[in-house]
């Protein structure tokens, strides 16, 4: 059989899949513009002063919050985790949130499809979608630290 004569069709699950990633991207994208707009605008306060902000870019993410923290939030403890959602009411952080909903979409679309794979009797994918849906979840909730 040639290439060119396999037929290629998508199962319900994949386009509902595609559906809900599309939308969850467009989404996230323009919520991206949005809270950038937001902040570069000035029209929400940012914790890290804009003329300031090239002098962190060379930083480890790590050594970035640690260095903001000390001189300008002033926590007993850095940002981590999801700690940064107290913050949201500052431009700087606010752009933080399209990023975790363009993260968590993935989760959305596996969790969508779980119902229509059992309803096929495709037990095994099933699972799999499920367990999938578990572990990006936990991975998502900060429950895992490593290195702490």
């Amino acid at each position: 059989m040639s290439a060119t004569n396999i037929s290629v069709t998508a199962t319900e699950e994949q386009l509902l899949y595609a559906k809900i990633l599309e939308k969850g991207m467009y989404f996230g994208l323009l919520l991206m513009f949005v809270t950038f707009a937001l902040y570069v605008l000035g029209i929400m306060p940012a914790i890290v002063p804009k003329d300031m902000v090239a002098e962190y870019w060379n930083l480890p993410v790590g050594e970035y919050l640690e260095t903001i923290n000390h001189n300008y939030i002033g926590w007993a403890h850095g940002p981590t985790g999801w700690s940064w959602m107290k913050l949201i009411g500052n431009g700087d952080f606010l752009n933080f949130v399209p990023i975790a909903i363009l993260s968590g979409v993935t989760i959305i679309c596996y969790a969508a499809i779980v119902p229509g794979l059992f309803q096929r009797g495709d037990k095994a994918y099933g699972i799999m979608a499920i367990a999938e849906v578990l572990i990006l979840a936990l991975a998502a909730s900060g429950l895992l630290a490593v290195g702490h």
